[in-house]
């Protein structure tokens, strides 16, 4: 079974109705210039509001060590996704399993390798410098092999997302902006269009 991750959640409604719909997991985004940031107050308002077994993942990019330390102290967290710069060292010492996004649209050849210790990769469309929620896809005939857990993001949506499961056969998927109707604001109707859409692929 492919799991779906529905990031960038910014309202309670909204995270509500992704579990409804059968997300295993709502990503919160503690990246302050990323339009989908959410503070710590809400961030842990949505945690609270999800029922058991939802996954909570914090997404996070060059943030220093004790600030998401902070945030772990106050928002109850299952996952850790870093977009950034974070070597090995750095998203192994919050005790959390962790994921790591590798730029699949910076061009240059892709050396998985370096994170073997990651609980799972997510291959994402940015480039470098960036954080993914573009919309945009990459090549997908540039996904490497891979031996362990990893997750298909950039540019997925209803429409793409089916193809996508049978094409690469992801363990996971995950989806921002394609599930929206302005940043941070998801949609009822294409949350659960997509997550129906993967269950189909």
């Amino acid at each position: 079974m492919i799991r779906v991750k529905i990031c960038g959640i910014t309202r309670i409604e909204d995270a509500r109705s992704a579990a409804e719909s059968g997300a295993d997991a709502i990503g919160l985004v503690f990246v302050e210039r990323s339009p989908r940031c959410v503070d710590i107050e809400r961030a842990h308002a949505i945690c609270r509001s999800l029922p058991p077994f939802v996954g909570r993942v914090g997404l996070f990019m060059n943030t220093p060590g004790e600030h998401v330390r902070d945030i772990l102290d106050q928002v109850p967290l299952d996952w850790l996704q870093f977009h950034g710069n974070e070597d090995t060292g750095f998203c192994s010492q919050f005790a959390r399993p962790w994921i790591k996004a590798i730029a699949m649209g910076a061009g240059d050849p892709v050396d998985t390798a370096v994170f073997d210790a990651a609980d799972a990769l997510l291959l994402d469309s940015h480039g470098g410098g960036a954080m993914g929620g573009s919309g945009e896809t990459f090549d997908w005939s540039r996904v490497p092999k891979l031996s362990r857990p990893w997750i298909l993001a950039g540019g997925l949506s209803p429409d793409n997302v089916g193809q996508a499961c049978r094409e690469l056969r992801p363990d996971a998927v995950d989806v921002s902006s394609g599930v929206e109707v302005r940043p941070g604001v998801k949609s009822d109707k294409l949350m659960d269009e997509f997550i129906k859409a993967v269950k189909n692929g």
